[in-house]
């Protein structure tokens, strides 16, 4: 056993100790679970004991979350494990203290920023890497802060437009059995792009940039043969791609652009047998540089807490089904 360290963190108040330190001091057991290592809180300071490398590790991982509980966020296991994980991949600070967390105010005053630690690492991606994948449940988002990002970076000339995209519908685009001319047919598989342009914008603001064309909302398939330069691009529900269609869409990426590329690979609604892009996508490019995964939990979902809950127990369930029947979970 190496030389034993300790070091010190402390707080302001017994409310920031109590944020931190978690309920019954939750978060602690849970950092102790992450490295090898011993916390003794007292007050409103813990000591960690442990040798060198963990110790100094989970100093950083305090460090960091103590200063979201100083700004008032709660702070919870889950938090703990991002965090840590972070740190053990060597990405150094997850948050930066100097760093303005809102992203925009919207036409009604609202201010929109990040609310959980792995909002905060993903808008720090979007702003660090050219391409950012996000992948996770419903509800954590994904593709509300990736618009918000977008409309941040035309305001403030970094880019010239922004492109909206959505795989149309389930099973490959098929739109012919629906009523009405083509912009009818796909409306309302991007009508969620729209609400979110209406409420950082306005109506009548989103209706001029899309007249000038600075602001782009098209299905998938309209992406095909296309170079888009100086633009932010959104894919959205991209687990619904196929891997052409995702080969296709990344290779549209022109100079000066970025692309966020955002899904939920436990909502594949792709044909039987189509394997989904995005799931290819994270085998293909895992090692290529400039690119970033992101992955959200139950966790990271700001609707209501509900949402929170069911998405956990099927979480629990599909595992509790691929542990019990392997053979049989792979076929549902």
């Amino acid at each position: 056993m190496g030389e034993q360290l300790e070091k010190k963190i402390a707080v302001a108040d017994h409310d920031q100790a109590m944020c931190l330190f978690g309920q019954f001091d939750a978060n602690l057991r849970c950092l102790e679970r992450e490295f090898p290592i011993r916390l003794v809180p007292r007050g409103t300071e813990v000591t960690i004991i442990g040798e060198a490398g963990p110790a100094e590790q989970a100093t950083q991982v305090l460090e960091q979350l103590k200063t979201l509980a100083q700004e008032g966020n709660l702070i919870t296991p889950q938090d703990v494990q991002f965090t840590a994980s972070m740190i053990k991949r060597g990405q150094g600070t997850v948050l930066d203290p100097a760093q303005e967390d809102t992203i925009l105010v919207t036409h009604r005053g609202k201010a929109v920023k990040p609310k959980t630690v792995g909002q905060k690492h993903y808008v720090k991606a979007i702003d660090k890497y050219d391409v950012v994948f996000s992948i996770g449940p419903a509800g954590t988002g994904k593709t509300y802060l990736a618009m918000a990002k977008a409309v941040q970076a035309l305001r403030s000339r970094e880019i010239s437009r922004i492109v909206l995209t959505r795989p149309a519908v389930e099973a490959g685009e098929k739109l012919g059995f629906l009523p009405g001319d083509l912009q009818e047919k796909v409306d309302p598989y991007l009508r969620p792009l729209y609400d979110a342009l209406y409420d950082f914008l306005g109506v009548d603001t989103y209706q001029k940039y899309a007249e000038r064309g600075i602001i782009e909302i098209a299905p998938l398939a309209y992406m095909r043969g296309r170079t888009l330069d100086d633009a932010f691009i959104l894919l959205d529900e991209a687990q619904n791609t196929t891997p052409e269609q995702m080969k296709m869409f990344l290779t549209r990426l022109g100079f000066g652009s970025r692309a966020v590329i955002t899904g939920d690979i436990t909502q594949i609604d792709l044909p039987s047998g189509c394997f989904s892009g995005l799931e290819e996508v994270r085998l293909v490019l895992k090692d290529v540089k400039g690119i970033e995964f992101v992955y959200f939990s139950h966790r990271d979902v700001v609707r209501h807490e509900l949402v929170q809950r069911i998405i956990a127990a099927y979480e629990a369930w599909d595992e509790k089904k691929e542990h019990s029947d392997p053979a049989s979970a792979k076929e549902e």
